[in-house]
């Protein structure tokens, strides 16, 4: 038999058991992975024989780590998102450098997107490639440089620095808004009323605002999305008033395609940071789009393309705990 340099056990294996770990879930790992769950249940199985230890507990239609399938999952992450980041910088040698950014489709789509042209103006050498979840955890991947999040600021092994802080209200188009007026909280919760909800049970929805701004009746007329892109489409096109976020609705408001109904708002309980890696350093190209996208932070939607790159770097490591945003 030949002896394995490393004295490690197969790399297929462990790499379908750090994609089950990470999941939670050996059909999502297979899916991942464009293999079978059953192809991936084989290769936990010959680790766990080869370790003499159970990995995972099998639960009905589930899976949980055991100690020694945490301490493994652990070791894997780090050691393939450090391989991920060299794989990344020797790929990069001789040609444009690359930055990844990953944020949910409405931060793309509403605050980000937007504004990447100042961005680029200012670097065509750098290339930035973006990865868009609007899953609680699918921006936890190696190639993820930076991610635009909501929270508290507590998500495992990484460097936070705070974005900003922001505001909702309820908005509809201009015919809703005349057609349906609303001059109390009552009259409000008795409109159609768009909610965004499914994924991430953070998201603040309509009987949240209600409640904060003294209506705690429950019995609403609520329409649900799971996508916040989605619903303000709906409240543009005159379908019913939607929790605007006001970083991600002030343009639409300034166009006409949005007005405000009532003057109620509550301030988001968290805030929009920016993220990243705690066990690999950022490549210069990712410091520059970090801080420029700080720099943004402070400002209303109207003057965030204008100013130059901010070098404020707070950083914090925080400790484990995910928060979820509009999506």
């Amino acid at each position: 038999m030949v002896r394995r340099y490393y004295s490690l056990p197969s790399l297929s294996a462990l790499a379908a058991f750090e994609a089950a770990a990470r999941h939670l879930s050996l059909t999502k790992a297979a899916e991942e992975l464009n293999v079978t769950p059953g192809a991936v249940s084989r290769s936990v199985r010959a680790l766990e024989d080869e370790l003499g230890n159970p990995l995972f507990l099998r639960r009905h239609r589930a899976v949980e780590l055991t100690r020694e399938g945490e301490t493994l999952a652990a070791a894997l992450h780090e050691s393939f998102e450090r391989m991920a980041a060299t794989f990344r910088q020797i790929k990069s040698f001789g040609g444009q450098a690359s930055v990844t950014v990953g944020s949910t489709m409405a931060m793309a789509h509403l605050w980000l997107m937007p504004r990447m042209g100042a961005f680029w103006n200012r670097h065509h050498d750098i290339v930035v490639d973006h990865v868009i979840s609007d899953h609680p955890h699918g921006l936890d991947r190696p190639d993820v440089d930076l991610r635009l999040r909501y929270g508290d600021g507590e998500w495992p092994d990484e460097l936070s620095a705070k974005l900003y802080d922001d505001r909702i209200f309820p908005v509809a188009s201009p015919a809703f808004a005349k057609a349906y007026p609303a001059a109390s909280v009552k009259d409000l919760a008795q409109l159609q009323l768009l909610s965004v909800e499914g994924i991430d049970w953070t998201w603040t929805t309509w009987s949240e605002f209600l409640r904060e701004v003294g209506h705690p009746d429950r019995h609403i007329n609520v329409r649900r999305f799971n996508s916040y892109v989605i619903a303000m489409q709906a409240a543009r096109s005159g379908q019913g008033v939607a929790l605007g976020w006001a970083s991600l609705v002030e343009p639409l408001i300034e166009a006409g395609n949005l007005v405000r109904v009532t003057d109620f708002e509550i301030s988001a309980p968290q805030s929009y940071f920016v993220t990243w890696s705690a066990r690999r350093p950022l490549s210069p190209q990712a410091v520059q789009l970090k801080d420029w996208l700080l720099s943004l932070g402070s400002l209303s939607s109207t003057q965030a393309s204008r100013l130059p790159i901010s070098l404020e770097q707070p950083t914090r490591r925080r400790s484990p705990k995910a928060k979820g945003e509009p999506a």
